[in-house]
């Protein structure tokens, strides 16, 4: 791998106690090319634009698929990575999808190491704080007609995280609109589906609320998602519940750890079809105590207010030492951040 690094490093501008998601990118990022069948050029690089042919058919017929990670430091500034085996089976998950090549592990996993090594003083310190990584594979070339690309780009870049909700959600059951359908994209992370949610997530702000509970295309009676989050539900007598995984469902790595979370925690956790009457029945009743929203970006947010068919219902206004939400969060982030024991194996250190 080719390495060449900035000869102006923009880290003295970065004010970690006022981090803005998104709007300040490290310095360097890792590309690898797709071509002739093959995959080659692979080099970690100053970060800067890009250029492309305006036929790429990734700006056409939307070949693009990315990734959502993260790596953190302990008290000792040492670096870590949470489940990145697991980002790169899913990236791969999605490309095979759409129809694009999939990236082999040595290409995926050295690139994400060498590059995160180099720019290790852009993680942030603070416990909770991380550096989001945003790993994405492109169409770069091709001609207009609705066939796949020949020629690809897999790149890594990364953004200082903080907080990315930074209070309690205000959620409304989507009764129109659906963010995937069956035998469609919802499984991957691929870049439309966040495109297509963008309109009635706005519609749904305009009203107050701060992100959609998205239901099934086909009756808008079962729930999927909240926003770009999995979504919990919290039941009297220990029960946690959420919608399986299936085509319609982006098979979330956070989701998938509070799982194992909750059976070590000895929960009664239960993987299923949930229906918008039985939430609505849980909150009239008080048999649901919490719900909460979960994902790399988001980490753990609670729900507030549910509302459905122009009717609002509060959740029960719980201390915060006794939601199960912040049990988890904290628990993740103690495993994240190294300072708890990783019964699960799920923490992979960088050596300098």
């Amino acid at each position: 791998m080719k390495i060449e690094k900035t000869l102006h490093s923009r880290i003295k501008k970065m004010d970690f106690n006022n981090i803005d998601f998104g709007n300040q990118y490290s310095d360097h990022m890792f590309c690898s090319e797709f071509k002739d069948g093959k995959w080659k050029n692979s080099i970690i690089k100053p970060f800067g634009n890009i250029m492309f042919s305006p036929i790429s058919l990734v700006f056409h017929y939307g070949q693009a698929v990315f990734e959502g990670m993260k790596a953190y430091k302990d008290k000792n500034e040492e670096v870590f990575l949470f489940r990145p085996e697991e980002n790169f089976k899913r990236i791969n998950r999605s490309a095979v999808r759409l129809e694009m090549p999939t990236i082999p592990e040595n290409i995926f996993m050295n690139g994400l190491k060498q590059l995160i090594n180099i720019d290790r003083d852009w993680i942030p310190k603070n416990y909770g704080q991380s550096l989001y990584i945003r790993p994405f594979l492109i169409a770069t070339n091709g001609v207009l007609s609705a066939k796949p690309s020949k020629n690809y780009m897999f790149m890594i870049i990364s953004t200082p995280a903080d907080t990315y909700y930074k209070h309690p959600l205000k959620i409304k059951i989507e009764e129109k609109y659906s963010r995937s359908a069956s035998g469609g994209v919802g499984f991957t992370k691929a870049a439309g589906n966040y495109a297509s949610s963008f309109y009635p997530t706005r519609l749904a702000n305009e009203k107050g609320f701060d992100q959609i509970l998205w239901t099934d295309s086909s009756t808008h009676t079962m729930i999927e998602e909240s926003g770009t989050m999995n979504v919990f539900f919290y039941l009297k007598n220990r029960r946690l519940i959420t919608p399986k995984f299936n085509e319609n469902i982006l098979s979330g790595i956070t989701c998938k750890s509070i799982l194992s979370l909750a059976e070590e925690k000895g929960l009664f956790v239960e993987k299923r079809n949930v229906s918008v009457s039985e939430i609505i029945e849980g909150l009239q009743t008080g048999k649901l105590k919490e719900a909460f929203g979960c994902g790399t970006a988001a980490v753990i947010n609670y729900f507030q207010t549910i509302s459905y068919k122009e009717s609002v219902f509060d959740l029960p206004n719980l201390a915060e030492e006794k939601r199960i939400s912040l049990y988890f969060k904290k628990r993740l982030l103690d495993i994240q951040h190294n300072r708890s024991e990783d019964p699960f194996g799920w923490r992979v250190q960088l050596k300098r």
